[in-house]
């Protein structure tokens, strides 16, 4: 008996095709977004397959050098012949290091050849400048932890001691792949999860980290240096940014409030082991064939993929996430184009002027309130389709193939070293907000508090989000209501605090700020408890992507009623038709305790129930299954 729209909405739009849908072998999901990215990749391996072989032109020399490395990469019969031999010089470097002063002095090396030290620093844009004027600045982050997430290390998550052991009998057959005794390689694994254990208490969770104004602590250099015992931060950080930075913006405090309990003097050789580990496990799937398998067997096991991705695909991820914008420019010239760049920057300016309508006709904004929300929305810098031009970082890629006697991990540090340098270089210097942070061939779309930007790359604006093929209703449904959600992350808990110029600066009465919080934290009690994937739903990890999609919902609503012959029927089904996700329980566990997003079927399913068209177009009633009785429907923007 097929299921009721009035009982199960996503399950009665979506239904018939989760029963047919399959996931890959080498995916751990399929379905909405996933579809459109094979879509996507097949496209793009069959035009470079086509232009390897000289039927398709190259347009760039950038184009040029990303085929030369996809073809370094594609070619395995060299790797395999290469076997573990690229990887020992790398490891020889950390092996090398006796003590704390062998690793002070090769410090800014290290940092700039791509290992992990003890410390981890960026170089991003400060979130309190001076209106406009923002200049990039030295951030310092926690450590990277093993396992996906704080929460994972404690006793009642079963979950960590699974994967961890998974991870522990990866590292060791990798270790002896390269040579180790098993007791080497054990001893090795060992000292490193113990360095990991030291400082994971010191870590913020998701949740934690989802909390964007709790990340900007700014510690003056002296004092953040100066508390840092075995370490030359000083020199570290001189060195790797050519000057003296007044401050260092502290994203986690208690972490380096406890730093010295976990790198001291007497666990050199534990932070020694942890470098190895990560340099092993980071270059293991630029190897053979063998390392690569056996390299991935800790990610398979944490998203429930059966089988590690094909040979050349995985060559084609690798090249490309490498020289992402140049492939994100081709993608977007040939299958977007500047005609489709405007229509959908058109788009993204009327779904503007939708929601200032709201805001002017908003029943619980004070009027100085809803100005400075009003300037702040008519700030938003829009980026559609493609970057205009290339960055110039693009331009010192340099592939050095086999004949010239490089090896892959060889080309890939070295990669990794220019796009590092390039980071670096932009310390002091002012924020480019037209800089994009995705490449045109990525199927997503996001807003950028710090910048005050909206971006769409090419990739999401098709079917079933947009197309000329779809009513207005059904695009509103999709693109539509994608795009009110970016703008709506500009009001949400984390981007409310930020304003027009992308600074954290508080533009709203108290009066007005509290009962933004009082609705805010309806939309946590709404989502907070849900079942799913036998775990339950934290209100507060996904409560931004929540807002963002009660007050996207709410503007595509909007536009869609001004339409010439509007279908709300059709408006909500693409809406669950978007969602629809078929994904291994593993995929959708870890996703439960990371993703600020909440489950696709939940996003779907509950965001509906907030709104009166919806029962109106479905004749939902008191004793229905997506019946939510009014006191509890929670709408914002």
């Amino acid at each position: 008996m097929a299921t009721s729209l009035k009982d199960d909405f996503y399950e009665a739009v979506n239904g018939d095709w989760i029963a047919q849908a399959t996931i890959p072998s080498d995916h751990s999901s399929t379905g909405g977004f996933m579809d459109l990215v094979d879509g996507v990749d097949e496209k793009l391996m069959n035009d470079f397959k086509q232009m390897q072989s000289g039927k398709l032109k190259v347009e760039t020399p950038e184009l040029m050098e990303f085929l030369k490395f996809f073809r370094l990469a594609a070619d395995f019969k060299q790797r395999d012949a290469d076997g573990v031999a690229p990887l020992l010089p790398f490891l020889k470097r950390i092996e090398s290091l006796n003590n704390w002063t062998d690793l002070n002095e090769q410090i800014i090396e290290l940092s700039l050849d791509g290992f992990d030290v003890p410390l981890d620093l960026g170089v991003e844009p400060d979130l309190k400048g001076d209106g406009a004027n923002k200049k990039n600045v030295l951030w310092a982050g926690g450590l990277s932890l093993i396992l996906p997430d704080k929460t994972y290390y404690e006793d009642t998550n079963p979950a960590g001691k699974q994967l961890m052991d998974v991870f522990t009998q990866m590292m060791i057959a990798l270790f002896e792949k390269l040579g180790k005794t098993t007791d080497e390689a054990t001893l090795i694994v060992e000292a490193a999860k113990r360095f990991d254990a030291s400082f994971a208490p010191y870590r913020k969770n998701s949740e934690e980290l989802s909390d964007v104004a709790k990340l900007y602590n700014p510690q003056s250099f002296e004092s953040f240096t100066s508390a840092i015992g075995q370490l030359d931060a000083k020199k570290m950080i001189t060195g790797l940014l050519g000057t003296t930075p007044d401050q260092v913006i502290v994203t986690e405090p208690r972490f380096f409030e406890n730093y010295n309990q976990f790198v001291n003097a007497e666990n050199f050789e534990d932070i020694k082991a942890w470098m190895m580990v990560n340099v092993v496990r980071s270059l293991s799937p630029y190897l053979s064939e063998e390392m690569r398998q056996l390299g991935g067997t800790y990610g398979r096991a944490l998203s429930g993929q059966k089988e590690a991705m094909k040979q050349e695909k995985s060559a084609f991820y690798l090249s490309r996430s490498t020289f992402n914008q140049v492939v994100g420019q081709y993608y977007g010239n040939k299958y977007f184009g500047e005609e489709a760049k405007q229509d959908v920057h058109d788009m993204v300016v009327a779904m503007i002027n939708v929601y200032e309508k709201r805001l002017q006709q908003n029943d619980w904004l004070g009027q100085a309130t809803k100005e400075k929300a009003i300037t702040k929305l008519k700030s938003l810098k829009i980026l559609v389709g493609y970057p205009d031009e290339l960055k110039e970082v693009y331009k010192k890629l340099k592939t050095k193939t086999a004949d010239e006697g490089s090896s892959l991990v060889e080309n890939v540090q070295n990669f990794s070293k220019i796009f590092l340098e390039d980071n670096l270089s932009k310390f002091g210097k002012e924020v480019d907000r037209s800089e994009w942070h995705m490449s045109a061939d990525t199927v997503n779309a996001y807003y950028s508090p710090e910048g005050n930007l909206i971006c769409f790359p090419a990739a999401i604006l098709q079917a079933p989000f947009y197309s000329l093929k779809q009513s207005a209703s059904q695009n509103y449904g999709g693109i539509g209501a994608v795009i009110a959600h970016e703008i709506s992350h500009a009001f949400d808990p984390n981007g409310a605090l930020f304003d027009e110029y992308g600074n954290l600066d508080n533009w709203w009465t108290d009066d007005d700020l509290s009962h933004f919080h009082e609705l805010s934290q309806a939309m946590v009690d709404e989502f907070d408890g849900l079942e799913f994937a036998g775990g339950k739903v934290n209100g507060k990890l996904v409560v931004t992507e929540n807002v963002a999609d009660d007050g996207g919902m709410s503007a595509a609503l909007e536009a869609t009623k001004q339409t010439a012959n509007p279908d709300l029927k059709a408006f909500f089904v693409n809406w669950a038709t978007i969602w629809r996700t078929k994904a291994t329980k593993e995929r959708e566990q870890l996703l439960l305790s990371i993703d600020v997003h909440a489950p696709a079927k939940l996003r779907a399913n509950v965001q509906v129930k907030n709104f009166d068209e919806f029962y109106e177009a479905f004749n939902v009633h008191k004793d229905d299954g997506m019946y939510l009785e009014p006191a509890k429907r929670v709408q914002i923007w």
